[in-house]
């Protein structure tokens, strides 16, 4: 009897480990295809987004404007191994300073940021940082955590989707990621840059400078999305104390200065 019980308590014992460890190797994401169906609304939130930005905004399609954009993006893709097709930039005629990351690689640039940018290293650090969130896949982990996923694969089936991707919208342009993310896109951009031989000081002055117009918060849009501006152009700062870096201009100031006037033209 006695053996017949301690029998019985090793199959117990064997039968749960065997169970945990076959658990512990299930990749549950892709056992039950969640994964799959995040990946594909995530692209098509992102895709309905912009197609909804486009039929609201004037969206710049003028050859010298975007490619003079990529002649700064294109450094900061080739150093840190970023392939520059997977980015889909976007210009847009506002004169809100503002960029932001959209779901499915979507980079949307307003006309504000790159006229209210003295220096090209700032927009340059910028583009860095909304690039990382990209890079990061930190636009998903936030609309995740603020709207839940079963929200967001309602935004693509229809019915009351284009007011749930109206949210979605007003979440990504105008609300900040949590300070985690915020300083692992700000660090990551310093690095981008850094890599380039670019000088990221700059990006921290235009941060302070932007966070001085406190009398003008809506036309700011990017700063007002990013609290503490001062605190992390500090910190962007101090990281770079005894580092020794290249400073390369990829415009000269004249080009820089014509280009800016190009788009204050349109």
């Amino acid at each position: 009897m006695l053996n017949k019980t301690i029998f019985q308590g090793l199959v117990i014992v064997v039968a749960f480990f065997g169970m945990w460890f076959g658990l512990s190797q299930l990749d549950f994401m892709k056992f039950f295809e969640i994964e799959k169906h995040t990946t594909s609304a995530e692209n098509k939130i992102g895709d309905l987004i912009w197609d909804q930005i486009q039929e609201t905004e004037d969206v710049i399609t003028n050859d010298s404007v975007v490619k003079g954009l990529d002649k700064l993006i294109l450094p900061l893709c080739k150093a840190n191994n970023i392939e520059r097709d997977s980015l889909k930039v976007h210009i847009v005629e506002k004169d809100e300073v503002n960029a932001f990351a959209l779901p499915n690689n979507h980079l949307v640039v307003y006309t504000g940021l790159i006229t209210d940018c003295k220096k090209q290293e700032a927009l340059q650090g910028v583009l860095g940082h909304e690039i990382a969130h990209i890079e990061k896949n930190h636009v998903m982990k936030k609309l995740s955590k603020e709207v839940g996923l079963s929200v967001l694969l309602s935004a693509t089936s229809g019915g009351k989707g284009g007011q749930i991707l109206k949210g979605i919208f007003k979440t990504l342009s105008s609300t900040a990621y949590d300070r985690a993310l915020e300083k692992e896109a700000d660090m990551s951009s310093v690095k981008y840059m850094l890599a380039a031989d670019i000088n990221p000081e700059p990006m921290a002055d235009f941060m302070y400078e932007l966070a001085q117009k406190h009398d003008t918060p809506d036309g700011f849009g990017w700063i007002s999305t990013h609290p503490e501006s001062e605190e992390r152009a500090k910190y962007i700062l101090d990281y770079l104390k005894g580092k020794k870096y290249e400073k390369k201009q990829i415009m000269t100031q004249k080009e820089w200065d014509d280009y800016k006037n190009k788009i204050k033209d349109l």
